[in-house]
């Protein structure tokens, strides 16, 4: 067993080989201990060198509702009234602190993705489109 840290993508490349090679050891033998050193160290670089971002808050919300089977209707009682679950899923109404506890003991959401503030919706690529064509043709006749 020669186990090294990983410096580099090289390093990195060569760890997920030797896992791949020892993936099927035996509980309990030195190549299963490799195996989980390995492990280790594999995830303490990809955390450094290819970090996840936390998901949006109101997209962790409706993935939870998916995942059990629910729809927004769930929500009432838990964040409000329906118009601010509507205005919440729609992203024009931040999560309070309030809302976050409950989201959190209600639907086990971590509180972590909920506290983020949630990404601004992309503009529709077909209204930026006429709204630059728009700007073209006052820009021609000008």
């Amino acid at each position: 067993m020669d186990i090294k840290p990983i410096k580099n993508k090289r390093d990195y490349e060569q760890a997920l080989q030797r896992v791949e090679s020892l993936w099927k050891s035996p509980e309990g033998s030195a190549e299963n201990d490799e195996l989980d050193v390995l492990a280790t160290l594999i995830e303490a670089y990809e955390r450094e060198h290819f970090p996840v971002d936390l998901p949006d808050p109101v997209e962790a919300i409706k993935f939870r509702l998916e995942q059990e089977g629910k729809d927004s209707r769930a929500l009432i009682g838990v964040i409000g009234q329906r118009t601010r679950v509507y205005e919440v899923l729609q992203g024009k109404r931040s999560l309070s602190l309030d809302m976050i506890r409950e989201l959190h003991g209600k639907f086990g959401i971590p509180a972590s993705v909920l506290i983020q503030p949630a990404r601004k919706p992309k503009k529709n690529a077909r209204r930026v489109a006429s709204q630059r064509l728009r700007s073209a043709r006052l820009k021609k006749s000008a």
